[in-house]
């Protein structure tokens, strides 16, 4: 190849990166004179390039759409599936769960999903689990606690813009909304709350944390055809989860305790007799 040829070849190698950049695919943009070589190396089709050079693209779309997702959906860090103790909590059936987790039908059908439990008990860790492992799976999940959007919702209610919120809400597969108990009892909050559960019926699915049974729920709708029509519409369609157990921070605060009485009981005598004799006097010296 003369001078001339490779001067062009140059050329055209920049001008289809360039072409690459404007078109907004950085994955081929960044690799294609690699593939374009082995290919030219082992003797590939053009179609096989091209269908490499595709499917790379797509995989790095499908992970960048994933943790645009991840940070719009504000989950608890560190809460998986894999790190929920299953074992302390023999009401929920870690099949069920994990079923909730890997198939998305019941999204697609607007159903909901309901934890109830003790404070403590691990619902927000559960129900911030489900959520991850649904964005993985390339849905839209936003988890909040109910007060904060419940305050957000009084506000674009006032200011008119309350009906263009709950649209854009709507753009999520999933709102998870956890505890739902402490939403106060004031009818300007009931009533939004009720606006944002009625305007997800049967389109959008609600999983909800709750520490009070539906019986109690009058506790934060004041009025009791509201509380009776929001959970009509809450569990026509919906799966309950129930950890009738005792906290979890309170098992793991009392199992540190005990650990930390262990290892005090362990003590060589030697430290034993040193702290004795910083603050504590022997019978033998009365």
């Amino acid at each position: 190849m003369n001078d001339s040829a490779k001067e062009n070849t140059r050329i055209d190698s920049l001008g289809l990166t360039l072409m690459f950049s404007e078109l907004r695919m950085p994955a081929i943009k960044n690799t294609w004179e690699k593939f374009a070589e082995q290919a030219d190396r082992e003797g590939w089709p053009a179609g096989r390039l091209l269908w490499v050079l595709a499917e790379l693209e797509l995989a790095e779309r499908g992970r960048r759409r994933i943790q645009r997702h991840l940070k719009e959906a504000h989950l608890i860090a560190g809460k998986s599936l894999s790190s929920f103790d299953f074992s302390a909590v023999p009401t929920i059936s870690p099949s069920r769960v994990r079923a909730l987790a890997s198939n998305d039908s019941w999204l697609k059908g607007g159903h909901n999903v309901i934890i109830f439990g003790p404070p403590g008990a691990g619902k927000s860790h559960l129900a911030s689990a489900i959520g991850l492992a649904l964005v993985e799976q390339g849905k839209r999940v936003m988890f909040t606690r109910t007060t904060d959007l419940v305050q957000k919702l009084q506000m674009a209610h006032r200011e008119l813009r309350l009906e263009s919120v709950l649209e854009k809400l709507n753009r999520y597969d999933l709102l998870i909304l956890d505890d739902l108990a402490y939403v106060r009892k004031d009818r300007d909050e009931t009533r939004v709350l009720f606006e944002l559960i009625s305007n997800r019926y049967e389109s959008r699915s609600l999983l909800i944390t709750a520490n009070q049974p539906f019986e109690e729920w009058k506790n934060v709708f004041p009025d009791e055809n509201t509380a009776v029509a929001a959970v009509d519409r809450l569990v026509h369609h919906c799966v309950i989860l129930e950890m009738n157990v005792e906290s979890y921070r309170l098992r793991h605060a009392m199992k540190k305790k005990k650990e930390e009485g262990k290892k005090k009981r362990g003590r060589p005598a030697k430290y034993a007799t040193e702290n004795n004799s910083e603050g504590l006097t022997s019978k033998t010296e009365d």
